[in-house]
């Protein structure tokens, strides 16, 4: 089997060993950052930026991007103006992209415009990016950092790769979406090589999470996959979790014939994998350990591929973009029309004292070995 990337050697920490990480490490005077984050309605957008300006000062730039809907709730707006107007706060040398999710015919062009925002930076001038995914949706996120981790692997000087995240799951359930009624290819991670290859075995891996099921049989219609293993969070802050995903998911394939268990996926218990909702290794490894497995079996007979979809929590979301980015994993979702929020005061309390921090270096000089 192949050993992965950042298999036996990852740069990570959490909670407090971020912010002192981010203490030691960008207090050198040479360091100066770039930092790519949202500039949304989510109270997340402004922490990561708030923490580094407080170590760089002048020494770090922020490029915000702003995610642009069709009509959106007037107090999604007024927040989204409130945390830029704090970023600018903490940071004065911000610039904002405004990115166009859809086209005028509906069509998902958020991360061909992510690009094209990115084409315009010059990397070279920092030491440093840190990709902060706290803010950001998938369909801006998983481009952003392909782009900037292509970028950096190529570059003539290189720079390091951060991801941070201040994540909540508690939050990310009281942020409902309307979703599209077509499923959409991350831009970098599309399942282009999947056509005209109907010999090749497709095992689909969705990340699951309560508040984003609604979508599966968009993405399932999409993919037509051979099997399907969902990923539920366990360990979880709610023990529970993981059971109720799996009957919610069993309830809503099950066949008009036959038991419990028998459904139009031919889903089984043993289908479902777990991994720690806290821990992004976790789920990459999993991956990782799946892929190598599944490429041993098919290999005489047509050869074997995996697509993902993260759907649920943003640290396990992590683990599949790490592990998306390795092995050239297509990734399908479905794109939110729109946001709302159930009850602002109680994700505002949520947000106050409950997110949880994660830092992964992803690539740079702490992987590079002497000859």
């Amino acid at each position: 089997m192949t050993s992965g990337r950042w298999q036996e050697k990852c740069v990570i920490h959490y909670d407090k060993d971020v912010e002192q990480f981010f203490s030691d490490y960008f207090s050198t005077p040479s360091r100066r950052c770039l930092v790519i984050g949202g500039a949304g309605f989510d109270p997340r957008s402004v922490g990561i930026i708030a923490q580094l300006s407080g170590v760089l000062g002048g020494r770090v730039t922020a490029l915000m991007l702003r995610e642009e809907r069709p009509d959106p709730d007037p107090e999604l707006v007024r927040r989204a103006n409130e945390n830029l107007a704090a970023i600018q706060g903490y940071c004065p040398n911000v610039q904002v992209a405004s990115i166009e999710i859809f086209a005028s015919d509906n069509a998902v062009i958020g991360g061909h415009n992510t690009v094209r925002a990115l084409q315009r930076v010059d990397f070279s001038l920092y030491t440093d990016v840190v990709i902060d995914l706290s803010a950001l949706s998938l369909g801006v996120s998983f481009p952003v950092t392909r782009f900037v981790y292509q970028t950096a692997e190529h570059a003539e000087n290189t720079f390091n790769v951060h991801l941070a995240l201040f994540s909540n799951p508690a939050l990310d359930q009281l942020i409902r979406t309307e979703p599209n009624d077509v499923a959409s290819e991350a831009r970098g991670f599309g399942v282009g090589e999947l056509m005209g290859q109907e010999d090749k075995a497709v095992m689909w891996l969705p990340v699951l999470t309560e508040s984003k099921q609604h979508v599966l049989h968009t993405i399932h219609k999409h993919i037509e996959p051979d099997d399907t293993c969902p990923i539920l969070p366990f360990p979880s802050r709610d023990p529970k979790m993981g059971d109720r995903i799996a009957y919610k998911v069993f309830k809503s394939v099950q066949s008009d014939f036959g038991g419990p268990l028998e459904n139009d996926w031919a889903l089984e218990p043993q289908n479902f994998l777990y991994s720690d909702e806290r821990l992004p290794l976790d789920i990459y490894r999993s991956i990782l350990r799946l892929a190598d497995e599944r490429s041993e079996v098919f290999e005489a007979f047509g050869g074997s591929t995996i697509v993902l979809s993260p759907l649920g929590n943003k640290i396990p979301a992590i683990g599949a973009l790490m592990a998306a980015l390795e092995r050239e994993f297509p990734v399908v979702y479905v794109e939110a029309l729109s946001y709302t929020v159930e009850d602002w005061t109680i994700a505002d309390g949520l947000e106050a004292n409950e997110s949880k921090l994660t830092h992964v270096w992803l690539c740079g000089e702490a992987y590079h070995t002497a000859s």
